[in-house]
């Protein structure tokens, strides 16, 4: 995570404020008689639950106003966990409630209010319908696109439920002026919601791509290159990533996430696919001509070549060589001459991507390439394994301290080279990391 300690501690107080929004609204002013400990411990868990769900659209990724400098494995953690958080709050919340009083128990009678309970229930079915589905989509049979549709659907439900729930309550939420503070807040996170699924998308189609070509590469990848029709195209820095939808409009379920990886001064844009899945696999039939559209760009995964004088240090799996290819494409083409080391992980000699143009790179730039292969051919004189402490050791810089570092790969890559580097004095603000489990 690329942050130095106090914007970690500034980003974090920011949310929890946002998340507490709903909780100091009601508890502001004058304030009720306290009920059984319990009650008010329910109550309590509905309010914080209602703020983080809210507080969700704020750190979904997509809003690039709120926590600048964070990268999305940074941000989609956070909304994941958070949310999970959010939703076990929410159920907690009745639990507290009846344990407390078992009066309330009366809210789920459809005899006494139909559609008091008939929402109440929804909501708690809900909940737990998207934890369990955030957690084992795979397990689900869930595309990624009907578990997109499914998750904003729901959550948006439960968060319009939950604020009527609290407003029709009116314990603490009975007077005008806290009734209204609380439809704006809770508003504005709903209006967010809106305005990236339907505003931007609007804005979009003004704004449209076309299939230029694609190109096949190996391990199961193609290159996906995009031209802008009839307008400048998109100005993004080297490393960050954007999303694409293809298609005739941009309202579609299939938007997804993919790093970069042409250079960027290049009038057009390229995505490096893997096919890993529904949508991944069927790139690679894109007909030349067909419409896209893409938003962004996101992400701080970003080397901007001659930033740093001592040079720059990139490890990378698999397709999570993509950003870096932008970040080396455009430093070969504004002639950047600081050193440079690239780590390169595969299963493979035949799985590395863009192999040729690597090597072609390294003559260009400063670069130190290293290929690690875990099935290496067996004339093969390079480096074998997993990119670990031991082989890090041998061939990093002395002064790599002072250097930006950045990680891109699977998440097992991340999470065994993110310590070394951190152990070997490389500082937090410096390392960068990209996974692949988020989405």
């Amino acid at each position: 995570m690329n942050l130095r300690w106090w914007h970690f501690a500034l980003w974090i107080m920011a949310y929890m404020a946002l998340a507490l929004v709903p909780m100091a609204i009601a508890l502001a002013g004058d304030t009720p008689a306290l009920r059984e400990r319990m009650v008010e411990v329910g109550a309590m868990l509905g309010l914080l639950g209602l703020g983080m769900l809210s507080a969700q659209a704020v750190v979904s990724g997509r809003q690039r106003w709120f926590a600048r400098g964070l990268g999305p494995d940074d941000l989609l953690q956070l909304h994941r966990q958070t949310g999970i958080a959010a939703l076990l709050l929410v159920f907690a919340h009745p639990l507290a409630m009846f344990v407390g009083d078992p009066a309330t128990l009366a809210y789920l009678d459809p005899r006494v209010e139909l559609l008091r309970a008939a929402s109440l229930a929804f909501v708690l079915v809900a909940v737990v319908v998207l934890v369990a589905t955030s957690l084992w989509r795979g397990a689900c049979g869930l595309s990624y696109e009907h578990w997109r549709l499914l998750h904003g659907g729901l959550s948006l439900a439960v968060v319009t439920l939950g604020l009527g729930h609290a407003l029709m309550v009116g314990h603490y939420t009975g007077i005008a002026w806290k009734q209204a503070l609380l439809v704006l807040t809770v508003g504005a996170a709903l209006a967010l919601v809106v305005q990236t699924r339907l505003l931007r998308p609007w804005r979009m189609r003004r704004r449209p791509w076309q299939v230029a070509e694609v190109r096949p590469g190996r391990d199961d990848s193609c290159t996906l290159r995009l031209v802008p029709m009839g307008h400048a195209g998109l100005d993004f820095a080297p490393g960050q990533y954007a999303w694409i939808t293809t298609g005739d409009t941009p309202w579609r379920l299939q938007q997804h996430p993919f790093s970069l990886a042409a250079g960027a001064d290049d009038s057009g844009v390229e995505f490096t696919i893997k096919a890993l899945g529904d949508y991944s696999s069927a790139v690679a039939d894109l007909a030349p001509g067909t419409r896209a559209f893409v938003e962004g760009p996101y992400g701080a995964f970003v080397y901007e070549p001659g930033s740093s004088p001592a040079g720059a240090v990139f490890i990378a799996g698999g397709v999570g060589i993509t950003p870096v290819l932008s970040i080396l494409r455009t430093a070969r083409d504004r002639g950047a001459r600081e050193p440079l080391w690239l780590f390169y992980g595969n299963g493979g000699w035949d799985e590395v991507i863009a192999r040729e143009e690597l090597a072609a790179l390294a003559d260009d730039l400063s670069l130190t390439l290293v290929h690690v292969l875990q099935d290496p051919p067996d004339d093969w004189a390079g480096e074998r394994g997993v990119i670990d402490d031991a082989l890090l050791a041998r061939h990093l810089p002395a002064a790599v301290a002072r250097m930006p570092c950045y990680v891109c790969g699977p998440e097992a890559l991340a999470d065994g080279v993110e310590p070394v580097l951190l152990a070997r004095g490389v500082p937090a603000h410096q390392l960068y990391s990209e996974r692949f489990s988020l989405v």
